[in-house]
């Protein structure tokens, strides 16, 4: 079995070869995680997204959704949810300049994380419009490739360090952080009005196709009615003829009568 998931694992590798560089951990201990089973992963992931965001200490965030994920039946420690978050991450920026259409054949999670990250976006843009502190929300942007950093710095001293660092780079960061939500957004708004072009072209076509149908059917409906028309016409017709048929035979059989009476009359007298 473990001769079976290790040569799974290397036919994953090779499809995508982009990802080599990915750590493979203590997940490959563990089975491999199934699309349901990521999806409901990621469902939670992103509930608490902005609390990842606005926090360094995310290892008991972590363990939150291991416990959540147990609730669904799906029994993973907090350090394989992080794994595999990490590599999840890796391979959608491996995807991001890709057609979408590959994208969603080789990748089926594009979806959701273009959904989270243009949730982050629309977060840091909506707190800069509140006037918010726009270093530290493009710091927190890059936490995701920061967390193992971030939740081993037990030391104070180590903690100022980093965050020396991080302030250090904030100018080159936020450019860089912005920059790349904002082509995430435009990516979105551009989907989003691919989406609701084919919307409109369907619906126009149902719309067109139902019209035709209205047509037809009236069409049909006038054509039953004209030959209703006509069969009582021609009802019409024959009854008239019939009435006049009826009326001369009538006005015969009294000129018969008339005509028999008078001559029985003549011989009487």
């Amino acid at each position: 079995m473990e001769g079976h998931h290790l040569h799974h694992h290397q036919q994953r590798v090779h499809v995508h070869p982009q990802n080599m560089s990915v750590n493979v951990d203590v997940t490959d201990r563990f089975p491999q995680w199934s699309i349901q089973e990521t999806k409901e992963f990621l469902v939670i992931r992103a509930e608490l997204d902005q609390t990842f965001m606005e926090t360094k200490r995310n290892k008991q965030l972590w363990e939150v959704i291991s416990n959540r994920m147990k609730e669904k039946g799906y029994h993973r420690s907090a350090e394989q949810c992080k794994c595999k978050w990490k590599n999840l991450v890796t391979r959608y920026k491996g995807f991001e300049t890709m057609e979408q259409e590959a994208t969603r054949q080789q990748f089926p999670f594009y979806n959701e994380f273009n959904a989270i990250f243009t949730g982050r976006m629309q977060r840091m843009l909506w707190a800069e419009a509140e006037g918010g502190s726009k270093k530290n929300k493009a710091t927190n942007l890059s936490s995701d490739e920061e967390e193992d950093g971030n939740e081993e710095s037990e030391a104070g001293s180590r903690r100022k360090k980093k965050k020396a660092k991080i302030v250090s780079g904030s100018g080159s960061n936020d450019s860089g952080s912005f920059n790349n939500l904002k082509k995430i957004l435009e990516e979105f708004m551009r989907q989003q009005m691919q989406i609701e072009a084919q919307w409109m072209e369907a619906f126009e076509a149902r719309e067109n196709e139902r019209r035709l149908k209205e047509m037809e059917w009236r069409q049909a409906m006038e054509v039953l009615e004209n030959e209703r028309i006509m069969m009582e016409e021609r009802w019409r017709e024959r009854e008239e003829q019939r009435r006049v048929r009826e009326e001369a035979r009538a006005e015969k059989r009294d000129a018969l009568i008339t005509a028999l009476l008078n001559k029985l009359e003549r011989q009487e007298m």
